[in-house]
């Protein structure tokens, strides 16, 4: 049995009465196979032994890797506390599917540099990456590999997959505005690489990195230029509710702006903590379109499954020597139970 050649495709192709394309698709799970196909090519597969394509011998065929990294700047501990990059994944994983390909995920800091310079990857895509952006795009241009950007700055030969941000919170603070608020705080995402905590000056707000949030920012801006600004040091629960203690125990805003349906949530807590009712005292926005503790949240719902397979199709793309254009995703208000008119409230 041990000198026995190996089954290949072809002989499954042949034992399930399909073509060696159809074969491939059906184990690859992409394109149009029915399921009654699938099912006869994978019985087959299983009377021959055969396990699958060989990995290592498709890759030395198209002197690739088969890995397409994915630069996440969070610690993957908390990166997979985050919906949207999950759902961005997801849709990642559904394009580049199609050719085989494994995703690699890999951390992004200073103190992980090492690790975009010397990943065995063929493409990569930037996730969440803003305040440390050009740092992988430097290191990946050095070594001549294509790079997709979810959500950065614009960069030469860099595939931007982008979302308004900036005309989507210009919106939910004119919803705001609308209502009679003056007094509004933004608990921001992440303003540089430190992930610094804290109320946020002028100084510190003009040296931001963080394209996102300083995006996002600048979009309330329009509409409330006097706005208290507070960092947090993610999109997480416990940030909001730290920003939430820290602008309500000392400051009296009518409205709070989230960056995120996260930071939403914690604020909301923070306020319930400190007998501050929601909407009635206080209104509170996110950004992202997630379910948060059963909370209908007044938000923005962007499509992060969809620009994540955006994503996918321009590596596919690029790997097949073309030039993928930009995309650009647009937010969807969704109106929740968050949000009321403005009124004076005492603490």
């Amino acid at each position: 049995m041990a000198n026995e050649a190996r089954p290949t495709l072809a002989a499954v192709a042949a034992r399930a009465g399909v073509s060696s394309s159809t074969a491939s698709l059906a184990f690859s799970g992409s394109g149009p196979v029915s399921a009654e196909t699938k099912q006869r090519v994978l019985a087959a597969a299983a009377e021959l032994d055969y396990a699958g394509p060989d990995p290592r011998a498709r890759s030395l065929r198209r002197g690739r890797s088969g890995i397409i990294g994915v630069v996440i700047e969070d610690r993957l501990r908390d990166a997979f506390r985050d919906p949207i990059i999950i759902a961005m994944l997801d849709g990642l994983a559904d394009e580049v599917g199609a050719i085989g390909a494994s995703l690699l995920l890999i951390t992004q800091g200073e103190e992980t540099d090492g690790a975009v310079e010397s990943a065995p990857v063929d493409a990569v895509v930037l996730f969440g990456c803003s305040t440390r952006v050009t740092v992988s795009v430097d290191v990946l241009r050095r070594r001549g590999i294509p790079v997709v950007a979810i959500e950065a700055e614009r960069l030469d030969g860099v595939v931007a997959i982008d979302l308004d941000n900036r005309p989507a919170s210009r919106l939910l603070a004119s919803k705001l505005a609308e209502l009679g608020h003056r007094a509004v705080a933004v608990v921001t995402l992440p303003l540089e690489a430190t992930h610094r905590r804290g109320l946020v000056s002028l100084e510190h707000e003009s040296a931001a990195t963080g394209w996102v949030a300083t995006e996002r920012l600048a979009g309330v801006r329009e509409v409330f230029p006097e706005a208290i600004v507070w960092s947090s040091a993610g999109s997480f629960i416990e940030e909001g509710v730290l920003a939430g203690r820290a602008l309500l125990e000392h400051d009296a805003p009518t409205a709070i702006i989230a960056q995120s349906d996260l930071l939403a949530a914690g604020v909301i807590r923070a306020a319930t903590e400190l007998g501050i009712r929601v909407p009635d005292d206080l209104s509170v926005v996110g950004f992202d379109g997630v379910e948060v503790d059963g909370i209908e949240l007044t938000t923005i719902r962007q499509p992060a499954v969809d620009r994540g397979r955006a994503a996918g199709r321009a590596v596919l793309d690029l790997l097949a020597g073309g030039s993928p254009a930009d995309v650009g995703f647009h937010g969807e208000f969704v109106e929740g139970s968050t949000v009321g008119r403005a009124r004076v409230w005492v603490h």
